[in-house]
């Protein structure tokens, strides 16, 4: 408050005092008035200077945000297309082909889903086009969209044969190319979009904000390919391969962050999955710490935003992922938060690879689940069945030996009994490690969709623990070498008999050679592996067991020698070349056995003190008395086929593969009476006493049968020329 003070000369006479009063008054009401009227200037001069601060400050914003692109708002729809190499004519027969599709696609991906495709016209103005609406879209919108996409194409690709539009609501693609018969196969387009007041670097960690899109995404993607899966098994035509998911996050900047995956309804679980997967796994580098953004295909595609963008609920809904530690404050909190750090990130480095290696596991267990159960769909179709092992146990009276049928180079076979009254025969193999167990599997299927009369008939199989069985039909004449060499049977094979199980073998071996499904090489023909059926006719037993257990193989080559000596063929003994002309070495001993009813390497009785049945027979061969070797109560043509079976055997034991007869040439020889004979050379593994025989006869000789079994020996030309082949495949 403003006091009134007078000057001295003032007060020298009290008489003045009323006239002092009335001035100091009117001093003070002046002095008032003069503070109020300074007091609103600066008042208004404060106000002047923030309003022109302000308008200062709107009018910089306003020149920024001019300068500036406009940012692509979440709210703004999204619409553009990616063209490709190729134009068409306007007014072409492409052009009418792809108005028709523009017409009616729409129609059907409404129709059907939100999924179509088509295909018009034939090449080179072939058009294929596909369209997939979004999951949420109803058919009104999944029209639109469509109808609106190929405007969309025309607009950004004038004249392009091949584009592809994409839109909030949809995804259309027509082409020139095959890419309808390409599931799967994308190129794949990112786009991330954001407000101008977003900004994820300053609000929340980057890190943080990653690792919970990547998480929602996966979810997301699980979720798709589930319901890809349970389509699979569907019959309806409006499957949709389509989930959204909603994740908790930080509240106090973006309370949640929403999430949608989708895939053509056409695809596979499997398709679906790693369409997706490698979408997920890009998201982290060209969508880092972007408040929203998606990734775009033609089969496929995912989006996530701080803002939710589709309708109705979420399918999924997850929690909020753990924030990341606050920094320490206090003194040396540096150096203790570096080793926390560290400590941490070694702690998580393990926990992480505890939680892959437990889903590579898991991952593992259902892939092999799923391996075998497409395997037993594929056994079912071969009809090959998996025994179990307590019933096999049960059928042979837990293998016992009164059960025992025979021991060879794979394993034993026992005979056995199925609670239905089947009898079959269990061959317990002696090793099952050479493959692995899914191998195994496979290998068994190849050897079960074999079928041929001559041939033993697998049934099934059982793998228990490290032991592998084998169920074959059991055949109750039991194999050929105990018709042949058992001398308590006597010897009770008719030559029609010897002659049909000749050729029942070949045409076995010719049916594993040229007429299945893969190549099969025996590598253990012998007599013991010749079954006889209650037709005395054969069935080769065995076939395939050395590719089944694993032979060490390298492209013709073995490094593990399976088979049985005295039958196995020179280059394979020695060398381990394996060739389809192995089996015909074994074949030919076995004619010889089966002609003559002796078995190889054991001594001859009372023909010649030879070391093996082969040299026993090319010694009686080159001193012309063959006919001893031969049932003596064989005439005319029974004789006849008699020895020209043991010139054939000869042909097969060779010692160079190369001048042995392929199968379909054995086959033709055996069935054709006329045909005239090349001579045969020294067999291999031939032992000789006498150096003086001549074991080389004229290459210009050829041996002719005649009805009374008597041998002539004629030129095969007047000129000395060598005939055509007479061994065609």
């Amino acid at each position: 408050m403003y006091q009134c003070t007078m000057p001295p000369w003032l007060l020298s006479s009290v008489s003045e005092f009323p006239r002092q009063s009335s001035l100091c008054a009117e001093l003070q009401g002046k002095r008032v008035r003069l503070a109020r009227r300074r007091k609103n200037t600066q008042t208004n001069s404060s106000i002047d200077s923030l309003r022109r601060a302000m308008l200062t400050v709107v009018f910089v914003v306003a020149a920024v945000l001019l300068l500036l692109p406009p940012p692509l708002s979440m709210a703004q729809p999204m619409e553009f297309s990616t063209c490709a190499s190729g134009a068409y004519v306007a007014n072409s027969t492409y052009e009418s082909n792809l108005a028709v599709l523009a017409a009616a696609l729409p129609a059907n991906a409404s129709s059907s889903g939100g999924y179509a495709t088509a295909t018009v016209g034939a090449v080179p103005d072939k058009v294929s086009a596909l369209a997939l609406c979004r999951g949420d879209d109803n058919a009104t919108a999944c029209r639109a969209c469509v109808a609106a996409a190929f405007g969309v194409a025309r607009r950004d690709c004038p004249g392009s044969k091949d584009a592809t539009t994409y839109q909030d609501g949809c995804i259309v693609r027509f082409s020139d190319q095959r890419f309808l018969d390409f599931i799967g196969v994308n190129s794949p387009v990112s786009e991330d979009y954001a407000d101008a007041a977003d900004n994820i670097t300053a609000a929340v960690p980057v890190a943080w904000f990653n690792a919970a899109v990547v998480a929602l995404m996966n979810a997301t993607v699980n979720a798709t390919v589930a319901l890809a899966a349970a389509g699979d098994n569907s019959t309806t035509n409006s499957k949709k391969y389509f989930a959204t998911a909603e994740e908790d996050f930080d509240p106090n900047h973006y309370p949640k962050i929403y999430g949608m995956a989708q895939c053509a309804p056409v695809m596979t679980a499997a398709q679906c999955r790693s369409c997706l997967g490698g979408f997920v796994s890009s998201i982290s580098w060209f969508l880092n710490a972007k408040p929203g953004g998606r990734v775009l295909g033609i089969w496929c595609n995912l989006r996530y935003s701080v803002k939710p963008f589709y309708d109705g609920r979420p399918m999924l809904h997850l929690s909020a992922p753990p924030p990341p530690p606050l920094a320490a404050s206090q003194p040396g909190a540096g150096r203790r938060g570096r080793v926390a750090g560290i400590s941490a990130a070694v702690a998580c480095f393990v926990v992480l690879m505890l939680i892959l290696s437990a889903c590579a596991f898991i991952r593992s267990k259902r892939k092999k689940a799923a391996k075998k159960d497409d395997l037993l769909k594929k056994m079912a179709r071969g009809k090959c069945t998996i025994f179990d092992f307590l019933t096999l146990k049960e059928a042979t009276e837990n293998f016992s030996e009164k059960h025992k049928l025979g021991e060879g180079g794979f394993g034993t076979v026992y005979k056995g009994k199925l609670p239905d009254g089947q009898e079959i025969a269990v061959k317990k193999l002696i090793e099952s490690c050479g493959h692995g167990l899914n191998q195994i599997h496979n290998e068994v299927l190849v050897l079960a969709q074999l079928q041929h009369k001559n041939l033993v008939r697998l049934q099934g199989f059982c793998v228990h623990k490290d032991e592998m069985l084998l169920v074959y039909e059991y055949i109750k004449n039991g194999s050929l070498d105990n018709f042949l060499f058992d001398v308590s049977r006597g010897n009770t094979l008719s030559w029609d008999q010897q002659y049909n199980i000749i050729l029942g073998i070949a045409k076995g071996i010719m049916y594993l050679h040229e007429d299945s499904s893969i190549r099969i090489i025996h590598r253990d023909l012998k007599a013991n592996n010749i079954l006889l059926d209650d037709d005395m006719d054969p069935k080769i037993a065995d076939f395939g067991l050395a590719r089944l257990l694993g032979g060490g193989h390298t492209h013709t080559k073995t490094t593990r020698i399976v088979g049985t000596y005295g039958y196995m063929a020179p280059e394979y003994a020695i060398h381990g070349n394996v060739s389809p002309k192995i089996d015909i070495f074994s074949f030919g001993v076995l004619v010889l056995e089966i002609v003559t009813k002796r078995k190889n390497c054991s001594y001859g009785d009372g023909i010649t003190d030879t070391v093996n049945l082969l040299s026993e027979v090319w010694s009686c061969w080159i001193n012309g008395v063959i006919s001893q070797v031969i049932d003596q109560s064989l005439e005319g043509n029974f004789r006849n086929q008699a020895l020209r079976c043991i010139h054939i055997g000869l042909l097969c034991v060779q010692s160079d593969p190369d001048d042995r007869p392929d199968i379909p040439s054995v086959i033709f020889m055996l069935t054709r009476d006329e045909m005239e004979l090349q001579p045969p050379t020294q067999p291999a593994f031939f032992f000789d006493r006498d150096s003086n025989s001549d074991s080389q006869p004229s290459e210009q000789r050829v041996f002719v049968y005649d009805r009374s079994g008597a041998i002539y020996e004629q030129d095969m030309s007047v000129n000395g020329i060598t005939l055509t082949d007479i061994y065609p495949r």
